[in-house]
């Protein structure tokens, strides 16, 4: 990257995102509240990649939906190149979503198989601009070789391309309408191993070449540390971690992390630093633990752990929310000397 991330222009930036979802419980019983998301704030900077992780029903599929505009946050705002997005203005919603596409996880159902590949990609410009025929023709052939794909391709079928061109044609429809921000929803994790290094460097290139903005969602640790420059870890919708990848990589503080970091598998006895598990399952949101929501299951929790919600706060060139990031720092390094 030839700018830091100080110095680039914002493209997103999200305050406090909060979405609430209602649940029943019977017929008798008050509706409960699940608290999918809980007060994510975050930037997204040209040409650079914010990977969010987390295990399954941390938030961060809920997290994607609110920033795509599918649904609205329960509160919060969302900034677009410096603008509040009016979240209940249809016609501002209809602008930031062309701003703001999406990459899903599933090169086989996100594409429409009665479409042949041409209509597919002309969709987008059809709706949201005013291009001629011949334009569009022009645009869909051009992105089309972008993502590796021949332009005589575009009268297939998706059901006539393997999974991982199913996925360049997905990345293509993204990126149609030019967008700011793209939101990657495990976009690789459908995909034979053999393919999935080849993705993630197309969409790395094409990041760079178009300036776009990706939040990459993903659970696999090993493709975060490839493609990401910035990494956002959530514990049952909330944000315990958040940093420059290397940071967090080298020296991970927060015990969640720590423990996605040892899950990672390395072929490099060396790169095993990390030595820690966990037990027990993500609590339910629908009854999260006081305090702060991971102590039932870390090793590290105490009184104040069990009562006190900790903040985001600034250690070790990260923002962490553990009220003994320093100690357990301290803790590590002790047990590696022994």
């Amino acid at each position: 990257m030839n700018q830091t991330r100080e110095t680039q222009p914002t493209l997103m930036q999200a305050d406090q995102l909060t979405r609430h979802y209602t649940s029943a419980r019977g017929p008798f019983a008050p509706k409960a509240i699940v608290r999918a998301l809980e007060g994510i704030s975050f930037e997204l900077h040209p040409a650079r990649t914010l990977a969010v992780v987390g295990e399954s029903g941390c938030g961060k599929s809920t997290l994607a939906r609110q920033i795509t505009f599918i649904e609205t946050p329960t509160s919060g705002s969302i900034r677009l190149d410096g603008k509040t997005v009016a979240l209940d203005d249809r016609a501002a919603l209809k602008q930031a979503r062309a701003q703001v596409q999406i990459i899903f996880q599933d090169p086989y159902g996100s594409l429409n198989p009665r479409k042949k590949v041409r209509a597919i990609l002309e969709e987008p410009l059809i709706i949201n601009t005013k291009m001629s025929s011949a334009e569009r023709r022009e645009r869909v052939d051009w992105m089309m070789q972008k993502v590796g794909l021949r332009p005589e391709f575009g009268v297939r079928y998706p059901h006539m391309f393997s999974g991982g061109q199913r996925q360049r044609i997905a990345i293509a429809r993204a990126l149609m309408l030019n967008p700011k921000v793209v939101v990657a929803d495990e976009p690789v994790s459908a995909l034979d191993v053999s393919v999935q290094a080849q993705v993630l460097n197309l969409l790395m290139d094409l990041g760079e070449e178009f300036g776009v903005a990706y939040l990459f969602i993903s659970h696999d640790l090993s493709v975060v540390r490839h493609i990401a420059d910035d990494v956002m870890v959530m514990y049952l919708g909330r944000a315990v971690e958040v940093g420059a990848k290397q940071i967090l990589f080298d020296t991970p503080l927060h015990p969640y992390t720590r423990a996605l970091m040892a899950a990672t598998p390395h072929i490099d006895p060396t790169a095993r630093k990390v030595r820690m598990a966990v037990n027990g399952e993500l609590p339910s949101p629908l009854d999260p633990p006081s305090g702060c929501a991971f102590h039932t299951r870390c090793p590290y929790a105490t009184d104040r752990c069990k009562s006190e919600r900790p903040e985001l706060r600034e250690v070790g060139q990260r923002q962490i929310a553990c009220h003994r990031a320093e100690e357990v720092l301290t803790l590590e390094a002790a047990q590696t000397q022994d």
